[in-house]
């Protein structure tokens, strides 16, 4: 990728992420909830985090909801809200008070477990089900292992089974 073509993708992701900081702040408005909001670009696509303090972090987990559930909706729509100004489809990653890189520390050490199994046993092992940023962050913790996975099930049941091999 040319240099102009990547200076330019940073420069629309860094666009989606302010149209969606913009749309966050109207909600806390609304919704009379403190916060700050950061704003970054990592792995190709807009990061944004809503973060807090003291009350207004104890305040925000309510936009965090049960496993995440409220989180999920809340990005969808702010997806939403981004592909209206700009007409494309956005991979936009929101996190609030901190819940998504909490999960992902957690995510990662459920894995590394699940990995020393298979490894032990040779065996096959399926991990709970859940959500596709949950089941990414596994799937790139297996990969960087050196052993195979693949999400397996419908959603809302949809899991990640780790392998030693494609052949198992």
């Amino acid at each position: 990728m040319s240099e102009e073509v990547e200076k330019s993708r940073i420069e629309q992701l860094e666009d989606e992420g302010d149209i969606a900081a913009d749309y966050l702040e109207e909600l806390l408005d609304i919704a009379d909830l403190g916060g700050d909001i950061e704003i970054d670009v990592e792995n190709d696509r807009a990061s944004v985090e809503i973060i807090g303090e003291g009350k207004d972090k104890k305040d925000l987990k309510r936009l965090v909801g049960r496993d995440g559930q409220t989180l999920e909706a809340l990005q969808d729509l702010t997806r939403l809200a981004v592909q209206a100004k700009t007409g494309g489809r956005s991979r936009l990653m929101l996190d609030v008070a901190g819940y998504r890189a909490d999960r992902k520390a957690a995510l990662r050490e459920i894995t590394e477990e699940a990995i020393t199994k298979v490894k032990e046993s040779g065996e096959a092992l399926a991990l709970a089900p859940m959500n596709p940023f949950e089941r990414k962050v596994c799937h790139d913790v297996v990969s960087a292992a050196g052993l195979m996975s693949e999400s397996e099930g419908a959603e809302p049941n949809r899991r990640v089974v780790i392998r030693l091999s494609e052949d198992e």
